[in-house]
C-alpha cells in the first residue's frame, strides 16, 4: 500500500460472469474487493493495483473503477499517481475485459488534456494490459528496485520466442536503460520521490562540481582579441556549465529520462520559487554534445511544460549537437528540427539562458525563447572557431584569426538583438536574472525578436 486514502471511491462494484467462465462467478462472490482501489490520498488521486485479487488482472469493473477515478481527477484538477502490480488483462472476462484497455487509455487523454500530472509506479510483477494502457501512457513513470515488468511475461516470451530475457529484457534497470521509465528508486523512497515530482518536498539536483584545472590558467597575452579571449574564457575548465546553473536556481528536481544523455538533462523542477520545466547541458559529461536521444527527450520535456501550462527554462552550454556516423545514423538533424518546432509551439513562457558555449543549431534549438540572456563571458556563434577555420581557410589551427569575424560575443549577440541581455557570469547573479526573466516572458516574443533582428538586415 503506497498510502492511506482519505476517501475510498467505488467499492461496491462487482462484475458479472459475462462469458460463463467456469467457476467465475463463484471466485467474483467470494472476492472482498477488485483488483484496484481508487480514491483520494493527500492532495493527488490514487490508482493501485492488488495483487492478491486474481492477479491484479483488469476486468470490467477494475477498468470502470480506473476510468472513473480520471475522471474525478480531471473534474478536481488533481494529479494521478498509478501504482501497477497486475498480471495484464483479465481472461475470465474475455474481451470485455480487453477494451479496458481502450477505456482506460481514453481517460488519461482526457486527464492530459486537462493540463494535470499523471505518475505511475511499477512494482513487480507488472505486465500485459495494465502496462499496455493507462500503466504507461503517465508523464512520469519509475519502476522500484527489483521490479519485473513487461508486456508479456518473461516465461511466455522465452517458450514463444525461444530466446532468454534475463539480463536482456523485463527488469526495472532494463527499463531504465531504454528509456521506458525515468528512474528506479528504493520502494522506502517511492513516496519521497512522488512528493518531490508533485512539488511539494525538495529534493534538489546534486550536480557534480565542475572539474578544478590541474595548473593556473594564464590570462590571455596582451594584443589578443576580444573575441578570442571570449572563446577561451567560455570554456575555461572549471566555469559552471548548464546542469551546475540548473542546480543553483532549483530547489525541487525530478530527472525525466535518467541517463539519457548526459550532456543534456531535463527535469520538472522548482525554479527560482516556480514550478518549471528544465532543460541544462552539460559540457563536463558526454564530451558536452547531446546526441540525438538527447534532444528527443528535450522535446518530451518542452511538450510536458506547455501541456502543463509552467514556463520552460533551458540553460545552454555545448559547442554543438554530438558528431558521429552513429549520431547521423540515428537522426540527428532530424531530433535537432524537431527540437526547434517544439520550441517554437511552446504556449507557455520560454527562457533561456547561454552559460557558456553556444555552438550552432543544436544550441540554437534550445535558445529561440521568449527571454534569452547570455553570460558576459560566453559566447554564441553559427559554428565553432575551429569549424569555420578548416572551412574558410583549410585549417582549424587558424579559429583565433576567424573568430572576430563570426562577431560571437554575448555584446554581439544583443547588439543584433537575438538576446535581450547579458548577465554577469556568476551562479547568483544569473539565477537573479533567471528568476526575473520567468517573469517578465511572455509566450511569442521569441517569434518576434528574432522577426525584428532578421527584419534589420533584409535588403530590397
Amino acid at each position: 500500500m503506497l498510502t492511506e486514502l482519505i476517501e475510498e471511491w467505488d467499492q461496491d462494484l462487482r462484475s458479472g460472469d459475462p462469458l460463463g467462465f467456469p467457476g467465475y462467478a463463484a471466485k467474483v462472490a467470494a472476492m472482498e474487493g477488485e483488483s484496484v482501489r481508487t480514491g483520494l490520498a493527500d492532495g493527488f488521486v490514487l490508482v493501485e493495483c492488488d495483487f492478491s485479487v486474481i492477479g491484479g488482472s483488469m476486468g470490467l469493473v477494475h477498468g470502470e473503477k480506473v476510468v472513473r477515478a480520471f475522471g474525478r481527477a480531471t473534474e478536481r484538477g488533481l494529479a494521478v499517481v498509478v501504482v501497477t502490480r497486475s498480471g495484464g488483462a483479465r481472461m475470465q472476462e474475455g474481451m470485455l475485459s480487453l477494451i479496458q484497455l481502450s477505456r482506460t487509455a481514453a481517460a488519461v487523454n482526457r486527464h492530459r488534456a486537462a493540463g494535470l500530472l499523471s505518475i505511475a509506479v511499477h512494482q513487480t510483477p507488472t505486465t500485459g494490459g495494465v502496462f499496455a494502457s493507462y500503466g504507461s501512457l503517465t508523464d512520469l513513470r519509475i519502476a522500484e528496485t527489483g521490479t519485473m515488468m513487461g508486456f508479456a511475461g518473461p516465461r511466455v516470451v522465452e517458450q514463444v520466442s525461444g530466446r532468454q530475457v534475463e539480463g536482456a529484457s523485463h527488469s526495472a534497470e532494463t527499463a531504465l536503460a531504454n528509456h521506458i521509465v525515468d528512474a528506479v528508486v528504493a520502494p522506502a523512497d517511492v513516496l519521497g520521490w512522488i512528493e518531490g515530482a508533485l512539488g511539494r518536498a525538495d529534493r534538489p539536483l546534486r550536480a557534480s562540481r565542475p572539474p578544478v584545472p590541474t595548473r593556473q590558467i594564464d590570462p590571455p597575452p596582451p594584443g589578443t582579441d576580444p573575441a578570442w579571449a571570449a572563446v577561451l574564457r567560455s570554456r575555461q575548465l572549471g566555469r559552471p556549465s548548464g546542469i551546475h546553473v540548473a542546480a543553483a536556481a532549483s530547489t525541487s528536481w525530478t530527472e525525466l529520462g535518467e541517463g539519457t544523455d548526459p550532456a543534456m538533462r531535463s527535469a520538472l523542477a522548482t525554479v527560482c520559487g516556480r514550478r518549471a520545466v528544465v532543460v541544462a547541458m552539460d559540457r563536463y559529461a558526454g564530451g558536452g554534445q547531446p546526441g540525438p536521444a538527447g534532444y528527443e527527450l528535450a522535446c518530451r520535456a518542452i511538450a510536458l511544460g506547455g501541456r502543463l501550462g509552467v514556463p520552460i527554462v533551458t540553460f545552454v552550454d555545448t559547442p554543438g549537437a554530438a558528431l558521429s556516423p552513429e549520431a547521423e545514423n540515428d537522426g540527428i538533424a532530424r531530433a535537432i528540427a524537431a527540437t526547434h518546432a517544439a520550441m517554437a509551439a511552446a504556449p507557455v513562457p520560454t527562457v533561456s539562458v547561454c552559460v557558456g558555449e553556444g555552438g550552432s543549431g543544436g544550441a540554437q534549438a534550445l535558445s529561440a525563447a521568449d527571454r534569452l540572456l547570455i553570460q558576459d563571458g560566453a559566447i554564441f556563434s553559427v559554428i565553432g572557431p575551429e569549424g569555420a577555420a578548416a572551412i574558410l581557410e583549410r585549417d582549424a589551427a587558424k579559429a583565433s584569426e576567424v573568430a572576430p569575424l563570426l562577431r560571437l560575443t554575448s555584446q554581439d549577440l544583443v547588439g543584433f538583438g537575438i538576446a535581450d541581455a547579458v548577465v554577469p557570469d556568476g551562479l547568483d547573479a544569473t539565477v537573479e536574472a533567471v528568476g526575473r526573466a520567468m517573469g517578465d516572458a511572455v509566450a511569442g516574443d521569441r517569434a518576434r525578436r528574432l522577426d525584428a533582428a532578421t527584419a534589420v538586415w533584409l535588403r530590397g
